[in-house]
């Protein structure tokens, strides 16, 4: 049993790696080339891993030459615009000025109901909204509206907004990210001013604080500490 569980810990964590190199795209947005080396790794790591006769190196070595296979297609997609439509597929419109594409969602094997689907978790339920519908190589929707219709931003009427950074964490779980305090340009005297501010003993009481949009300390605390939350 002490050499599955090793085997088992080994394969895992050579996938977790693989898998990691192989990018941050989801499932849902694996390209064909990408998936099929995925599906192909859970194959070839099960079957080592369970079955103590096979030696390991049996399953390491076919993954790691998927690995290096999939990298040399990427690298080769990125390179050569022939090779993506190989490997990755083109765009395709299905939704046309409001009118659905019969031809081309019969020849992606696309149904009406997984459209209307796609439009509604994008927010459109009206398919004559719609400019143009794009079946993406991932199998995403992506969706642009009519001039129309759409939403109204600030500069459509002529409004000047400040600039808004993006909020940084500063303590989760009650660990003070020191790189996050840099980045904010602070230190950990501030920090420490904060907590004083806030009648916060030390950083042990806070699940979670952060610098807002504006530069405004929010934090929450734990449940098991004493006091209330800024937010």
């Amino acid at each position: 049993m002490l050499i599955v569980f090793i085997r088992t810990i080994i394969l895992y964590l050579l996938i977790v790696i693989i898998m990691r190199l192989m990018g941050k795209r989801q499932i849902g947005q694996l390209q064909p080339s990408e998936l099929v080396v995925a599906l192909i790794i859970a194959d070839l790591s099960a079957i080592p891993m369970g079955n103590v006769g096979i030696p390991l190196l049996a399953g390491i070595v076919p993954i790691l030459t998927l690995f290096v296979c999939e990298a040399l297609l990427s690298y080769i997609s990125l390179k050569s615009q022939f090779a993506r439509k190989i490997f990755s597929g083109k765009p395709s419109i299905v939704i046309e000025k409001g009118r659905i594409l019969e031809d081309e969602l019969r020849k992606q094997r696309f149904n009406i109901d997984d459209l209307m689907e796609q439009l509604r978790l994008k927010n459109v339920p009206d398919i004559k909204d719609v400019e143009y519908a794009i079946l993406e190589t991932g199998g995403e929707i992506s969706v642009i509206l009519k001039t129309n219709k759409k939403p109204v931003i600030r500069e459509d009427l002529n409004i000047n907004a400040t600039y808004e950074g993006l909020p940084i964490s500063l303590i989760i779980d009650s660990h003070i990210n020191l790189q996050n305090l840099s980045i904010a340009k602070q230190d950990i005297d501030w920090l420490k001013k904060q907590l004083e501010k806030n009648n916060i003993k030390s950083a042990n009481d806070i699940l979670f604080a952060y610098i807002s949009e504006d530069k405004e300390f929010m934090f929450q605390l734990k449940d098991n500490a004493k006091g209330g939350d800024k937010q």
